[in-house]
């Protein structure tokens, strides 16, 4: 008697996007999918800004000049690009997103709201997850407590984060990001149904 498959096994996995506001603790929740949930491809952005303190090249990001994430661009090497708080351009490379669904892996993106945009245009299969705060307050809390920008970047980042807020509806589900654990634990579960 041959056995056949598993069904599940053969089913490609949805893609699942991760978007919400500036300091709302995306980057965070999905580290912690990468640390505590290894059957997730998480995939690596690139980004023209400068490293944050403890960021590694290749694991947090691919950190790249602006001439090669303009080759990028142009040579349709970027899923989704966008320019964020109107200074950095971030984006998405391609080919390991269709490289880890082809596998038939459970892939995660943790995007920007103008990035998530982009690929609902081309990906609208995919699901989208709108990763929110308890409240206004705290967000502004998270993002003053970080202390990674100055004065400036905080109020173009909060003026950005009123847009973002506002775009909840856009998405398939929320997930509220009152606790980073059971916050990546819900994601994942979404992840694991669809």
């Amino acid at each position: 008697m041959s056995q056949q498959p598993s069904e599940a096994l053969d089913r490609p996995h949805r893609l699942v996007v991760l978007a919400g506001p500036t300091a709302v603790g995306k980057g965070t929740v999905s580290a912690y999918v990468r640390d505590h949930f290894p059957e997730v491809w998480l995939s690596v952005s690139a980004t023209t800004r400068a490293p944050r303190p403890g960021e590694q090249e290749g694991v947090h990001y691919h950190f790249v000049d602006e001439p090669e994430f303009a080759r990028m661009e142009r040579d349709g090497e970027l899923l989704e690009s966008a320019v964020v708080h109107g200074q950095n351009h971030y984006g998405t490379p391609r080919h390991p997103v269709e490289a880890a669904l082809a596998a038939h892996r459970m892939a995660l993106l943790e995007i920007d709201l103008q990035g998530a945009r982009q690929v609902r245009a081309s990906m609208p299969e995919a699901l989208f997850v709108f990763l929110a705060p308890p409240s206004w307050d705290e967000l502004v809390r998270r993002l003053v407590g970080r202390g990674t920008e100055d004065e400036e970047e905080r109020n173009r980042r909060l003026e950005t984060a009123k847009v973002e807020m506002a775009a909840e509806d856009e998405f398939d589900v929320t997930v509220v990001n009152d606790d980073v654990r059971r916050a990546a634990q819900e994601l994942v579960s979404l992840m694991r149904s669809h």
